[in-house]
């Protein structure tokens, strides 16, 4: 028997840490549930789709008799989410049961053995260890997450290729049509590792981080790295497979340069987008002295045109790319502007960097229309 008596404030923060993972009709019915640690002054959530795993600690106000309970994750979220954040709740197990109990409320639900819940074996290999506040961290995953592949049979390209060497750690993600890299300085260097992170790893990721100085510990071992910050540890099996050479997609030498405003450049292409055909995504950029149009087409022979001033004094150029490839990039970046180098064909891919800086890139090649 388990009993775990609390606030209800400190059970639900920690709760919805780790639910995120949790879905809730499973093959294996205990994966739905969320496993419950009670030791002495602290209570552990440990949740875990077998790819990933995360688990997140609360301090207890009072001593515990230690004991462990497993119950549905999302049954339990919604009920603690139901309740004021000061109440005082009871979880207490009997037989293969759960009763959630606060104030005149009281729930019971279905529990299965603590012992069956399966978790994610920690790698006893070496590790390369590395820190970075993780506003830092946070910021690089954002900066390439939409550019990752979803269910590609290229199963490597379903996630974020995270690359440490020396002083630098970059990240880089692509589904074969553009592709996002972003790289920060380390405070201590490193060795050279590279990992493919599956995609929901970095999407927990970007959830969990905050917009703090606050370090993550990160450790990257043969077949799983594992992120360690404020009360939180997650541990995440490492996607098999040799990731492209991103190098080689990165254009260099193009001399046509752009420095457009993000925010303008976003709403233009919003608003041309509005007729847009819905099974041709497809944009024209039009680039003449002084002027970029945006034109978009639908099958009803509509059309929207969007007129923006530039500093373009180049050759013109006509290229067409899916639209939503660019709305991705600039509703991720953050910037006031952002720098389009195009190449000298109408059908040569576009880099998005930033005015000023190198440590972001963004290659989106072209299509036709």
């Amino acid at each position: 028997m388990v009993t775990l008596k609390t606030k209800n404030s400190i059970l639900l923060g920690p709760l919805q840490f780790v639910t995120g993972i949790v879905e809730r009709r499973h093959t294996l019915p205990i994966l739905s549930n969320v496993l419950v640690d009670v030791t002495d002054h602290t209570v552990n959530f440990l949740a875990t789709d077998l790819e990933v795993q995360i688990r997140a600690t609360a301090k207890l106000d009072t001593a515990h008799k230690a004991g462990s309970m497993t119950v549905g994750a999302k049954k339990l979220q919604d009920i603690l989410r139901a309740l004021p954040p000061d109440a005082d709740v009871t979880l207490e197990t009997k037989d293969s049961r759960v009763t959630v109990k606060a104030g005149k409320s009281r729930f019971a639900l279905q529990t299965l053995a603590a012992g069956d819940f399966p978790k994610i074996s920690e790698a006893k290999d070496s590790a390369t260890a590395l820190t970075l506040p993780q506003k830092e961290l946070r910021k690089l995953l954002g900066h390439v997450q939409f550019a990752m592949a979803v269910q590609d049979i290229r199963y490597y390209l379903n996630g974020v290729l995270v690359s440490a060497d020396g002083h630098a750690l970059r990240v880089v993600a692509t589904d074969g049509h553009r592709l996002s890299t972003a790289v920060t300085k380390l405070s201590e260097a490193t060795g050279k590792i590279d990992a493919i992170l599956p995609r929901k790893t970095v999407l927990e990721l970007i959830k969990l981080l905050d917009e703090s100085d606050d370090p993550v510990h990160i450790e990257l071992h043969q077949n799983q790295v594992k992120f360690t910050f404020a009360g939180i540890e997650v541990i995440s099996k490492i996607v098999e497979g040799k990731f492209p050479d991103y190098a080689k997609v990165i254009p260099s030498g193009y001399t046509n340069h752009v420095t457009m405003n993000r925010q303008e450049l976003l709403g233009a292409l919003q608003r041309a987008s509005i007729l847009m055909n819905e099974k041709v995504r497809g944009v024209r950029l039009v680039f003449t002295k002084d002027a970029l149009s945006i034109i978009c087409n639908n099958s009803e022979q509509e059309e929207a045109e969007e007129t923006l001033p530039i500093g373009y004094d180049r050759e013109a150029l006509d290229i067409a790319f899916n639209i939503a490839y660019l709305l991705d990039v600039l509703n991720n970046l953050h910037t006031e502007s952002v720098l389009v180098s195009l190449g000298e064909a109408n059908m040569s891919s576009a880099l998005f960097t930033v005015p000023g800086g190198d440590d972001f890139k963004y290659v989106v090649m072209p299509m036709r229309i």
